[in-house]
C-alpha cells in the first residue's frame, strides 16, 4: 500500500494533521506497518504539492491540518477502483533468499527452511492469538490486516514445504567420466548391428 494512498483515505474522514494522520494510520493497520512522522510529512508535501490535498492555517496549538481536494477524491477513488498489480508488489526476499541458497557453496538449504518455517508458524501462532484477544466492531480493520497476516503466514508455510519436497526430490546431475574411445567404438558397433 502507498502512503500516499492511506493518507488521502484518512483525509476523506474529516481535516487532519499530521500526528493525527500517524496516529489513525497505525491504528487502521493494528501497528503492522509503523509510520515515521518524517515520512507523513513529507508525502503531505508532495500530495499538496500535486494539488490532492491543501493544508490549512495552523490552529492556536500551532498544528497545521490538511484536507483532502477533489483531484485527490479522484485520485484516491481510482486507486480503490483499480486492482493491485503482481508485478506492483514488492520482490519476495524469501524466495530469493532460498534461490541464492542453492546456488551458495556451503550453505545447508533445507537448514535455511527450517529456521523460516520456525519463525514463520511462530508468527502464525502470535497472529492468530491477537486474532481472538478482540471481536470488538471497531477493530475489524485490524482483524482484516490480521487475517491477511494469517493467510500470507499459512501460504509460506505450504510454499516452504514445498520447497523442503522438491529438495528432497533434487538430485544433482552426477558428473559423467570422460568417455573411453574404445567403449565409444563398441558402442559404435553394436548400435550399427
Amino acid at each position: 500500500m502507498s502512503i500516499r494512498h492511506g493518507l488521502l483515505a484518512l483525509l476523506e474522514r474529516g481535516q487532519m494533521y499530521g500526528y493525527q494522520l500517524r496516529s489513525a494510520f497505525e491504528e487502521s493497520t493494528g501497528s503492522t506497518w509503523p509510520l515515521n512522522i518524517g515520512q507523513v510529512y513529507t508525502t503531505l508535501a508532495r500530495l499538496e504539492r500535486d494539488g490532492l490535498v491543501r493544508s490549512l492555517p495552523e490552529s492556536e496549538a500551532g498544528q497545521r491540518p490538511y484536507e483532502i481536494t477533489d483531484a485527490g477524491r479522484a485520485d484516491l477513488a481510482l486507486w480503490f477502483a483499480t486492482p493491485i498489480s503482481r508485478a506492483d508488489r514488492p520482490r519476495d526476499e524469501l524466495s530469493i533468499k532460498l534461490a541464492l541458497a542453492l546456488t551458495t557453496p556451503g550453505v545447508d538449504v533445507r537448514a535455511v527452511v527450517q529456521t523460516q518455517r520456525s519463525a514463520t508458524m511462530r508468527a502464525l501462532q502470535e497472529f492468530t492469538r491477537l486474532k481472538f484477544a478482540s471481536d470488538k466492531p471497531e477493530d475489524l480493520p485490524w482483524r482484516l490486516v490480521l487475517d491477511a497476516m494469517i493467510f500470507q503466514a499459512e501460504a509460506e508455510v505450504r510454499w516452504l514445504d514445498h520447497c523442503e519436497t522438491s529438495l528432497v526430490r533434487h538430485r544433482p546431475a552426477p558428473s559423467r567420466p570422460a568417455t573411453q574411445p574404445e567403449a565409444v567404438d563398441r558402442a559404435d558397433e553394436e548400435a550399427r548391428r
